[in-house]
């Protein structure tokens, strides 16, 4: 990771560690690299979600990017994955969120966005670091009519609802359908869509303060969704994060159908149209194990990433591969956009659900969760990457991975804050799994404490 940026942006609590200075600084060096190509007049598009610091670094940044030449047009409160998609809409030069997604409401980001619509490579974002901590480059001030301004982009949420209704090609008519909005920047795009399809539709958390993002709801917290839906006898619940650059989804009888197992039902309907590109599904190493007994039962193939959608989309676009994502419900369908979108993902699902003719609880089912137990190691801060090199754990790794026969898997993973290393199981038998986890937790400690 970088100076100031970490894997999805500058990420901080607003006005301390995410300053108004830094966010004048990011607009101005930001309009700088990612318009030096262009040879006319720069225009960047600005989205924010619902925090209520992200009016105080809106204007911070946009002054920033005017300052350096750029018109700012704004987005107002919108989803990130609807900046991507309005990016190349419009053929904006860069496009900026400023968001802290998931995290509670006193953090928020910055990302950025290029014209066509992807997160930033490590180089730009080293050569923006660059300029503002070591003034590598001198930015321009450029003066009179040469000064950047500001306009409003007033169709972008129209815009983004008519692109991810688009993404499907049936109605939502007969399914009753509960969102969680997460108080975040998809409380107007998800409600209009859902109810354009003819759902019939019970929303929550759809009334932004600009502290009460995520705040006991959204897909950080299900549980208010699960009971929700439930009460409201609906065929299913999606719940958004912040930003909505993920979803998570709930059946009809109020259980979690996270991001492995919409991709698995959206990958098999994928596949059966023809539209899984190498019949194959990217997901991370934290993947459930029972993703990939899916994927070999029916077909598929899993390629395994690091943590983290940008490792994701970065193995996507190496094999030209179409579905990709997270356990957290980040899923990238490159058919349709260049980031993790909660509301195409709700939509695909909702697409399955509606054409199948079942209950979501039976879609799910064609994926079983392998029981997983994660139990931490305290370790030496200076050992805690030499696990790998120590003979005797990879030995007692390798040997327990043996016993599982492919149905069962050890991962283990240094902490990257804390004097740990993390030690996760997947097996069949929950008790088994644990009792091996704690055996394992007790050898790394005698071996690298």
């Amino acid at each position: 990771m970088g100076r100031l940026f970490g894997t999805d942006g500058v990420r901080g609590v607003a006005n301390t560690e995410l300053t108004g200075e830094l966010a004048y600084q990011l607009g101005r060096a930001g309009a700088y690299v990612l318009a030096s190509e262009a040879h006319h007049k720069p225009r960047i598009l600005v989205g924010k979600d619902t925090r209520r610091s992200s009016d105080m670094l809106e204007k911070a940044l946009v002054a920033g990017i005017c300052s350096a030449g750029a018109d700012a047009v704004l987005a107002g409160f919108i989803p990130t994955p609807a900046i991507a998609y309005l990016v190349r809409k419009y053929g904006f030069d860069a496009g900026v969120v400023i968001s802290a997604s998931h995290n509670p409401a006193e953090f928020n980001g910055i990302k950025f966005f290029n014209t066509q619509g992807y997160k930033l490579s490590d180089e730009l974002e080293e050569r923006i670091e660059a300029i503002i901590l070591d003034k590598s480059e001198e930015v321009p001030s450029p003066m009179g009519k040469d000064v950047g301004i500001t306009t409003e982009l007033e169709t972008a949420v129209d815009d983004y609802v008519e692109f991810a209704t688009g993404t499907i090609n049936c109605d939502l008519k007969g399914l009753k359908i509960a969102v969680d909005c997460a108080n975040g920047a998809i409380y107007k795009a998800a409600p209009k869509a859902i109810s354009k399809l003819g759902a019939e539709l019970f929303v929550i958390c759809d009334e932004p303060d600009g502290l009460n993002i995520n705040a006991g709801c959204g897909s950080t917290h299900i549980e208010r969704l699960m009971k929700f839906t439930v009460e409201n006898k609906c065929d299913v619940g999606l719940a958004f994060d912040g930003d909505a650059d993920r979803v998570l989804a709930v059946d009809e009888n109020g259980s979690l159908v996270d991001g492995d197992k919409m991709m698995s039902i959206i990958g098999l309907s994928m596949k059966k149209k023809g539209l899984l590109n190498h019949e194959t599904i990217v997901a991370t190493v934290m993947s459930n194990l029972g993703l990939d007994v899916m994927a070999r039962e029916n077909g598929i193939n899993i390629v395994k990433t690091t943590v983290g959608d940008r490792y994701v989309l970065e193995k996507m676009l190496e094999g030209d591969y179409m579905l990709g994502g997270e356990q957290s419900g980040h899923i990238i369908i490159r058919t349709h956009n260049t980031t993790g979108d909660g509301l195409v993902t709700a939509l695909q699902l909702l697409q399955v659900l509606k054409e199948s003719g079942r209950k979501l609880s039976e879609l799910a089912g064609i994926m079983n969760v392998f029981p997983q137990v994660l139990k931490n190691a305290r370790v030496d801060n200076s050992k805690k990457y030499k696990y790998l090199e120590d003979p005797v754990i990879a030995e007692e790794c390798r040997r327990l991975e043996e016993t599982f026969h492919g149905e069962g898997r050890v991962l283990i993973r240094p902490s990257g804050t804390e004097p740990l290393v993390r030690v996760m199981i997947e097996g069949r038998d929950q008790e088994y799994i644990t009792s091996k986890a704690t055996e394992l937790v007790r050898l790394i400690e005698e071996r690298l404490g």
